[in-house]
C-alpha cells in the first residue's frame, strides 16, 4: 500500500463531535481501589486497535510513518486522532482540539490503547479537563513519557489505573533495521509490555549504587514535571512504591531543587526503591559552578533512608528507553555485581 493512502486510510473514521468538558477528579467513583492495588487494562493481542493522538506537541502524519508501520507488522490496527497534523504553535491543535481528540479516544471502547505521538508542552493545560468516567468503567492502556507524565500520574493519584511509560512515534527509526541494539530492543519493548510480557532490562552494575532488594508498584517518571504536579490533583503518590526518574536539558542546580521539593513533599520517604535513569544535564555556566554530580546529588537527598538506589537505568530522553509498566508490582535487586528488575 501507498504511504499516502496508508495514512488516508488510519485517519478515516467518525466526525469528532464538539461537546463541553468538565473536570473530572476520580472523587465521583466509588468505592476507590486500594492503595496497594491498581487495576490493570485488558492485554493486546492482534488485531486489536490502537489509538494515537497529540496531547502535548505537534506531529505531521508524514513523521508518524515509521511507527505506524513497526507497530502494523505486530498485527495492531491503528487509529490516528484528529490532532495528527494539526498545529496551535507548538501544540498539536488548540486546547479544545486535543481534549477533544483525547476525550473521544478515552471513551471509545474499540480501542485497546492509546499511544502519544509525542511528548514537548501541553497535557497539563487539558487534563482538567478530561472526563474519565467511561475510561474507569473500561480501561485502556495509555503509553508515552517526558509530558505524559502528567497523564501517568493523574491516573496514580486519581483512580489507580496501570499504564505504560514509553518510547512515543517520534522514537521510531526511519529505518527499524539500521537501529542501534539498543534502540531497536527498547521499541520492541513496547509491544512486550502490550501483550502482558515481560520487558527484560539490560542493567549494568554502577559503582554509584546502593545494594538492596525492594518490591513495590512501579510509579515516575519525568522529574520537573512531578516536581510542577506537587500539590495539584495529579499530585503522584510515591509510598512504598519503586520510584524511577528522568531528566533532560536541565542544570545540576536545578536538579537539585528539585529534588528538595521531593523531599520537602515526603515522595522520598517511604519508598521500597528508587531508580535514576538517564539525565541529561546542561553543562555550568563557567565561573558559576554547581559543584554536585548527579550521583552527589541523589545520595545527599537520600541518606538517611535505606532503601536500594539504582543509577543508569534504560530509560529517558535517550535511545535505551524501555516501556516500564506504571502500577504494576516489580522487584529491584542491587548488589555489586548485577542488577535485577522484573515484573513479579
Amino acid at each position: 500500500m501507498k504511504r499516502k493512502h496508508f495514512l488516508t486510510s488510519l485517519m478515516a473514521g467518525p466526525l469528532i463531535p464538539v461537546i463541553s468538558f468538565r473536570p473530572f477528579l476520580g472523587e465521583i467513583l466509588s468505592p476507590k481501589p486500594s492503595e496497594d492495588v491498581f487495576s490493570i487494562p485488558p492485554y493486546l493481542k492482534p488485531g486489536d486497535e490502537i489509538g494515537i493522538t497529540c496531547p502535548a506537541g505537534h506531529m505531521d502524519a508524514a513523521e508518524l510513518e515509521p511507527a505506524l508501520e513497526t507497530i502494523q507488522s505486530w498485527g495492531f490496527k491503528l487509529r490516528l486522532g484528529s490532532t495528527v497534523g494539526e498545529r496551535d504553535f507548538t501544540f498539536g491543535g488548540s486546547d479544545e482540539d486535543r481534549t477533544a481528540d483525547f476525550q473521544q479516544m478515552l471513551d471509545d471502547p474499540s480501542l485497546k490503547a492509546i499511544l502519544c505521538a509525542r511528548g514537548g508542552y501541553g497535557c497539563i493545560r487539558i487534563i482538567d479537563q478530561l472526563d474519565f468516567t467511561k475510561f474507569v468503567r473500561k480501561p485502556k492502556w495509555i503509553m508515552g513519557f517526558s509530558d505524559i507524565t502528567v497523564i501517568h500520574a493523574h491516573l496514580n493519584h486519581n483512580f489507580r489505573i496501570a499504564s505504560i511509560h514509553s518510547k512515543m512515534c517520534n522514537s521510531f527509526p526511519y529505518r527499524l533495521n539500521e537501529a542501534e541494539p539498543d534502540q531497536l530492543r527498547s521499541i520492541v519493548s513496547i509491544r512486550t509490555a502490550l501483550t502482558g510480557n515481560r520487558v527484560e532490562y539490560p542493567i549494568v552494575a554502577d559503582p554509584g549504587n546502593r545494594n538492596g532488594t525492594g518490591s513495590g508498584l512501579l510509579t515516575g517518571g519525568n522529574l520537573k514535571t512531578i516536581e510542577t504536579l506537587a500539590g495539584t490533583a495529579s499530585d503522584l503518590h510515591t509510598e512504598g512504591m519503586i520510584l524511577f526518574l528522568e531528566e533532560v536539558d536541565e542544570y545540576l542546580y536545578s536538579i537539585d531543587r528539585m529534588f528538595y521539593n521531593l523531599r520537602r513533599t515526603g515522595k522520598l520517604d517511604k519508598l521500597a526503591a528508587l531508580i535514576i535513569g538517564g539525565f541529561k544535564v546542561k553543562p555550568d555556566d563557567p565561573g558559576d559552578e554547581f559543584g554536585k554530580s548527579i550521583y552527589n546529588i541523589v545520595h545527599e537527598h537520600v541518606n538517611s533512608y535505606h532503601y536500594p538506589v539504582c543509577f543508569n537505568f534504560p530509560v529517558g530522553h535517550q535511545k535505551p528507553n524501555f516501556a516500564l509498566k506504571c502500577g504494576v508490582r516489580h522487584q529491584l535487586t542491587i548488589s555489586d555485581q548485577e542488577v535485577i528488575f522484573k515484573e513479579i
